[in-house]
């Protein structure tokens, strides 16, 4: 990590921090308002099993994809000036999704936020690098920045379940407008401007490599995810490995690249990368389950589901703020894998629960939102820790790529591992009508609309074939985030606890 350098931070940059508070949970809250909207949306627009899950990944799809280049360009133009801008851009993309009329109007609406979206995370995050330069509080400032994108994501049920309860699902989306309002009022007067020494012009190729690069591979995913392997899959994947190596190329040759691809030269950063990566893919898609659980087989409504999650926003909460400053007197890798073990044992419990159970689900996904407190807040931190202030964008928009990267593909893969082993389980009578039987091998979600027309033990075996999905999803999250737990006590080992010196 970096020598802090300057004095400690004051109460306007901690003013500053909150402040930056508000987008960064908008933003979390973004990711999952949906989930328990989905429901109430997919009445009112009628999107297919496919659009579903693009109305649900192309918000983290376009992020992840736009993120290197915003944090590039943050650094070259002001990072306040981005944040403002592309807050602007999110309120009228918010707008845009809270009116949508069909389900491709809203799939793009959803793609025009991940875009507004990109310009704000790396935004945020590196401005924190420019306000506190010692190293404890950086840590803790780098903590309560990732509780706030957690507690967004966490809030985004229960603030969805309690906007539906009173207004129709598009309200959940306006949540922006009014904050991007005080953000842009008191922006100017309370956040410093920071850009990096210009090195040279913004090469339009590198961001035209790093989109072919990344979407391409993000597509391949999905589509193997839903469908299996197949030569789309096949040639996706190609086509992204092969921009991927032509954009690290033209990074190598630039004199002012837009992505300094040397920090991966660092153990730490790349390693801290991979397992904030892989602990956000398993948060993401059970997390995504688990809200689908909550309401289509225990028959919660959004509001109570919303609730419920509380609890496990609370654990997360305690572990983002408490980790960093553990960390000062325990070495961030042992803080990290002890976490993580812990989390285990959340993902255990859900491998092994059943319908009728909700509380058991809520307390393992508590032991699962510990552990991405903690990686949240010190692999972040160590991620930005490892590049120069100069950089400071282009290393928070890699920290932020990988995670919403991680949500993203979480819930595309365990989504669609999920609905494979339902259609390929679920048992359909015979002497249902075509149409009806089409929608039990569908979904759960499509079973619960023709709930009168099916017997009774059509829909507890269909809920029943549903958790089992959950289960099985949570045990290939498990596997993950249990070989992540291996590197990080590994190849972070060396880290010495925080201080106020080089760590």
């Amino acid at each position: 990590m970096n020598q802090a350098g300057g004095g400690r931070a004051g109460a306007r940059e901690w003013g500053g921090l909150g402040l930056l508070a508000l987008p960064t949970l908008l933003l979390g809250m973004d990711v999952t308002v949906l989930y328990l909207v989905l429901p109430s949306l997919a009445a009112d627009v009628r999107p297919s099993a496919t659009q579903t899950l693009w109305i649900m990944d192309a918000y983290g799809f376009l992020i992840a994809g736009f993120l290197i280049t915003m944090g590039n360009l943050g650094d070259r133009i002001g990072r306040r000036r981005l944040l403002m801008i592309g807050a602007a851009g999110f309120a009228l993309a918010s707008v845009l999704a809270a009116f949508s009329s069909s389900a491709w109007m809203l799939i793009a609406a959803r793609a025009l936020l991940g875009v507004a979206g990109a310009t704000l995370m790396p935004s945020t995050l590196a401005l924190i690098s420019n306000m506190f330069v010692d190293l404890r509080q950086r840590a803790l400032a780098i903590g309560v920045w990732a509780t706030m994108f957690a507690l967004g994501m966490a809030a985004g049920p229960v603030i969805g379940g309690m906007l539906l309860a009173r207004f129709w699902w598009g309200a959940a989306f306006l949540i922006a407008v009014p904050v991007v309002a005080v953000l842009l009022v008191a922006a100017p007067f309370m956040l410093p401007e920071y850009r990096a020494p210009r090195e040279g012009g913004f090469d339009l190729p590198s961001v035209v490599l790093s989109l072919a690069a990344i979407l391409p591979i993000i597509f391949a995913i999905k589509h193997a995810a839903a469908d299996g392997f197949d030569a789309t899959v096949l040639g996706a994947a190609a086509v992204g490995a092969g921009c991927s190596v032509l954009f690290v190329r033209r990074q190598r040759a630039l004199p002012a690249p837009l992505l300094d691809v040397t920090l991966f030269t660092s153990r730490a950063f790349t390693a801290a990368l991979c397992i904030l990566l892989i602990g956000l893919v398993g948060v993401g898609g059970v997390m995504f389950l688990i809200t689908q659980y909550l309401q289509l087989v225990e028959g919660l409504s959004a509001t109570v589901a919303g609730l419920w999650m509380g609890p496990p926003a609370l654990a997360m909460l305690a572990a983002a703020i408490g980790a960093p400053l553990i960390a000062r007197r325990v070495r961030p890798a042992t803080v990290m894998t002890t976490t993580l073990v812990i989390s285990l044992i959340g993902y255990g419990l859900l491998a092994t629960t059943g319908p009728g159970r909700p509380s058991s689900v809520v307390v393992a996904f508590a032991f699962v939102y510990l552990g991405l407190g903690a990686i949240a807040a010190l692999g972040t931190d160590i991620v930005v820790g490892a590049a120069p202030p100069t950089k400071a964008g282009s290393a928070a928009a890699m920290s932020e790529t990988v995670q919403e990267l991680g949500i993203a593909v979480g819930v595309a893969v365990l989504g669609s591992l999920t609905t494979a082993l339902y259609r390929s389980r679920v048992a359909v009578p015979t002497t249902l009508p075509p149409e009806i039987a089409d929608r039990v091998g569908d979904s759960l979600s499509a079973v619960l609309t023709v709930t009168d027309e099916v017997p009774v033990e059509t829909v507890e075996h269909a809920k029943a074939v549903f958790t089992s999905g959950l289960n099985a999803a949570a045990l290939v999250a498990g596997l993950g985030v249990g070989a992540v737990a291996v590197v990080c006590a590994i190849t972070l080992r060396h880290i010495r606890p925080i201080t106020g010196s080089t760590a």
